[in-house]
């Protein structure tokens, strides 16, 4: 874990960086990049999908983001009042080491300087297009949105729920694996295949008092060490054609428990098994995006534990985003104001009460709109309600959450 003086150091060394790179400009020797020359993309290229500084001569590609909002949400009519809140500032380093061989990394600072993480740091070396050796800290493609989540990309000042509560947030562990893609006209194939560092027992044993998957986020450890010595195994098909839009499925498992150590048997093996769905599409008649992906998660629980930890959890939401004006607005040239709306649910424990036969609560309803404006498409300003709904685990009536958001995001 980063200490605050290490966060001035970097920020210091990034600073002169920058402005070697600044002090370019007049010379014309400072160029943008707005991605990675990737032409047919899909989820799977999101990690090099990013605007960039680059300079002559200097072997290194920088660039990044920031989130900061405004809230005033009331929960059974209590609130808090006016909170302001500077969420993330990410920076990206990439460079081409040589021929084929590529190296990106995302480091992400949180509430202020709160938790520092790295989420990316990966090099690639390119053999062919349908193969590709990646090793570093990946992003685990589980679904779409951990590998596709910065901010200025989405019309909501809140991460999905699903995404980042019952899948974890952003997760990132070191690992090895393969990818590649094939075009043939409209049509792509991608996949990925990698084997990490997996979860630990947290999940079962953390302060939510539930089956809760990113609790592992919490043991940093996972970089230098795996909990149990087994691999956790991720790997994503995907398939997309431009005109009808992007589809994937993705499988994430492993063995969670520390069955054993130095040789010696501690536990059973019990194993964590995640399945998702992810589709995007745009109705191009009336510009009208639409992004969506739903999860399954089953966890070996031990019969010792209650039944408030679930075996099985699902979830997932879906974004319609439609543009109602475009062109030039407010002195921008290529501005874009749009309405959306966002449908959450997340099944915490899916199952019954072996002594009643009824359903378990402990579920979570959202619905959440949205006013955003773009004045190009790289910066968002975006106006949200949220309206949601959670049960507990006995099914009490349900907690009602409300109020506003107004956040800004931009890449820089």
């Amino acid at each position: 874990m980063f200490n605050t003086k290490t966060f001035l150091l970097l920020f210091i060394c990034c600073g002169i960086s920058l402005s070697k790179l600044y002090a370019q400009i007049d010379s014309g020797l400072l160029k943008r990049t707005t991605t990675d020359s990737v032409k047919n993309k899909m989820n799977m290229d999101a990690v090099y999908d990013r605007p960039l500084l680059a300079a002559d001569k200097i072997p290194i590609a920088i660039g990044g983001y920031m989130e900061a909002n405004w809230q005033h949400l009331g929960e059974d009519g209590i609130s808090e009042g006016h909170q302001f809140q500077f969420r993330r500032f990410t920076m990206f380093m990439s460079s081409t080491i040589g021929k084929r061989i590529k190296f990106m990394s995302e480091l992400e600072f949180e509430d202020g300087t709160r938790e520092i993480n790295i989420e990316f740091a990966a090099v690639d070396f390119e053999f062919n297009p349908l193969l590709n050796l990646r090793g570093g800290i990946i992003l685990n493609p589980i679904g779409a949105f951990n590998q596709n989540h910065d901010g200025p990309k989405w019309e909501f000042t809140d991460r999905p729920i699903s995404a980042t509560q019952m899948l974890p947030a952003t997760w990132s562990t070191p690992g090895f694996g393969l990818y590649g893609k094939h075009y043939n006209k409209d049509w792509m194939f991608g996949y990925e295949a990698y084997i990490s560092s997996g979860f630990d027992g947290s999940i079962i044993d953390n302060e939510q008092s539930r089956t809760y998957l990113g609790a592992t986020k919490e043991n940093i450890d996972r970089f230098e060490e795996s909990p149990n010595g087994a691999p956790l195994y991720t790997t994503k098909l995907a398939i997309k054609n431009n005109k009808i839009g992007e589809l994937g499925i993705s499988y994430m498992g492993g063995i969670y428990s520390e069955y054993q150590d130095d040789g010696l048997d501690l536990d059973d093996k019990r194993s964590v098994n995640v399945f998702a769905l992810d589709f995007n599409t745009t109705i191009r008649r009336f510009n009208t995006f639409i992004t969506g992906e739903w999860a399954w998660v089953n966890v070996d629980v031990p019969q010792t534990y209650t039944q408030q930890y679930g075996q099985k959890q699902q979830g997932g939401f879906i974004d319609v985003v439609q543009p109602v004006l475009r062109g030039k607005l407010l002195g921008w040239e290529n501005a874009s104001l749009n309405l959306a709306c966002r449908l959450e649910y997340v099944d915490w424990n899916k199952g019954k009460f072996k002594e009643t036969g009824d359903n378990i609560g402990d579920d979570t309803k959202s619905i959440m709109g949205s006013i955003s404006f773009r004045p190009n498409t790289q910066t968002v300003l975006r106006l949200n309600y949220r309206h949601q709904r959670t049960r507990d685990y006995i099914a009490n009536p349900p907690v009602l959450l409300g109020g506003f958001n107004f956040g800004l995001s931009t890449y820089f």
